[in-house]
């Protein structure tokens, strides 16, 4: 039984990290060609970013999408009939919308473009998860990724050009934010199989 939770853990970290390796790839292209962040050349590759970035993405997605929903398990949150594929794909949306609002949209200035992603950001958690857990998670890795974005841009692997929070941007925090939000409502929907699979072995072992 052990082995078998390992190889749907297992393929679960798989998918995830593929897709925020694609979510990473995508967004980040996005974010260099509006040169919201810029990367030194020597560090560049097709794609426009650095080689690091999307493998660190898609460990990091992995680990956010297979730890919300080890949490649900641990404080007895269920969430098997809140969640479906149509709700996750909105979310995904609107994660994809916050961070084109964050690289095309000109605000007056700074301030009201940090507001106005905060405000955002928070409406996805409101709409899309709305636990307590999925909102303490989401604000613990805005704190760290951007501690540890902070040390890489003070270190010169990369750089944004107009910072106002020490290195970075203000706003970076609501990107992560609602990447955490995001990738645990994928990492949940996809926990659901694991359920059915072993209801149904279940089923099948007392038939």
């Amino acid at each position: 039984m052990s082995s078998v939770r390992l190889t749907t853990l297992v393929v679960r970290g798989s998918v995830l990290f593929i897709i925020g390796v694609l979510f990473s790839v995508v967004l980040n292209l996005l974010q260099v060609q509006r040169q919201v962040t810029l990367f030194p050349s020597v560090l560049d590759n097709v794609f426009s970013t650095g080689w690091w970035v999307p493998p660190s993405c898609g460990t990091a997605a992995a680990v956010i999408g297979l730890l919300y929903p080890y949490l649900d398990g641990v404080l007895g949150e269920s969430r098997d009939n809140k969640q479906e594929w149509s709700s996750v794909m909105r979310c995904v949306a609107v994660f994809v919308g916050i961070t084109h609002a964050s690289a095309k949209i000109d605000f007056a200035n700074n301030f009201q473009l940090s507001v106005t992603l905060t405000a955002m950001s928070v409406g996805l958690w409101w709409i899309f998860d709305r636990s307590p857990s999925g909102f303490g998670l989401a604000v613990s890795l805005a704190v760290v990724a951007t501690l540890v974005t902070q040390l890489l841009v003070y270190h010169g692997i990369y750089r944004y050009p107009a910072p106002d929070f020490l290195f970075v941007r203000s706003w970076l925090p609501c990107i992560f934010f609602s990447g955490g939000i995001t990738m645990g409502n994928i990492g949940r929907q996809l926990a659901l199989y694991d359920c059915v699979d072993s209801g149904s072995s279940s089923k099948e072992h007392v038939d």
